[in-house]
């Protein structure tokens, strides 16, 4: 069964052209012009992935963004303009799992999906046990984070860099590892993705009563070390 894909920009022959070659790379695609009308739309459909553009009229892709994540957990892939940095910090920060300058490559695009998507399958196959270290546990089949009993509400991205940085427990791991095993690319430079979703997931372990967990390690990356020697919940 082919992966279902959303696209919301308002720019229609841009979305005829994603759609297209989307569909001859064996995607389902649907088109949304209007973020207001996407998101009520996305409360009744549910799709693998959603293309976001940020700049839309009316409602602002940000706002799309952020009124998706109270109720969705479906990956998000931001279209920012091209050097609009703050865009893609905020982005990150509010929930999305990837990002792509415009005008963008259709190649890249397909890319990038596909690796979301195949970091989302893999984490949920093949009878991969549940990770504890501590109060925090990760279960890749149910593709669910908690941390003493309470529900972390990961994005796809937050889980696949918790995941990792669990199965690890006790080591660092590099930014450049993380990238590569939670997003499915090679950090750039200047990529502050990692840096961003850390960033969420040590907050919302704060919030479930979990705070200092993960612990920098400058030039390098990021180790799992709190808890490891708790007892379980």
């Amino acid at each position: 069964m082919s992966a279902s894909v959303l696209i919301i920009d308002d720019d229609r022959e841009l979305c005829a052209l994603l759609a297209e070659f989307l569909q001859l790379e064996g995607f389902a695609t649907e088109a949304s012009h209007d973020g207001a009308e996407a998101v009520i739309h996305c409360r009744d459909h549910p799709y693998d992935a959603i293309v976001l553009d940020v700049m839309l009229p009316g409602l602002q892709g940000l706002e799309v963004l952020r009124q998706l994540r109270t109720f969705s957990a479906t990956p998000v892939l931001m279209l920012t303009a091209r050097g609009e940095d703050t865009d893609r910090i905020v982005g990150l920060e509010m929930g999305a799992d990837d990002y792509l300058p415009k005008p963008c490559n259709p190649r890249e695009l397909v890319a990038r999906l596909r690796a979301i998507l195949r970091r989302s399958q893999a984490a949920g196959e093949g009878g991969i046990t549940e990770l504890v270290a501590g109060q925090t546990r990760v279960d890749p089949a149910r593709r669910s984070a908690r941390h003493g009993g309470v529900d972390l509400q990961l994005t796809s991205a937050e889980f696949n860099v918790l995941r990792v940085l669990l199965a690890r427990a006790g080591h660092v791991v590099a930014k450049d590892t993380l990238s590569q095993q939670a997003l499915g690319r090679e950090l750039a430079a200047y990529d502050r993705s990692i840096d961003v979703h850390v960033s969420k997931i040590r907050k919302k372990l704060a919030v479930a009563g979990g705070e200092h967990l993960i612990v920098s390690v400058r030039g390098i990356g990021y180790q799992f070390t709190g808890g490891i020697d708790e007892g379980e919940p």
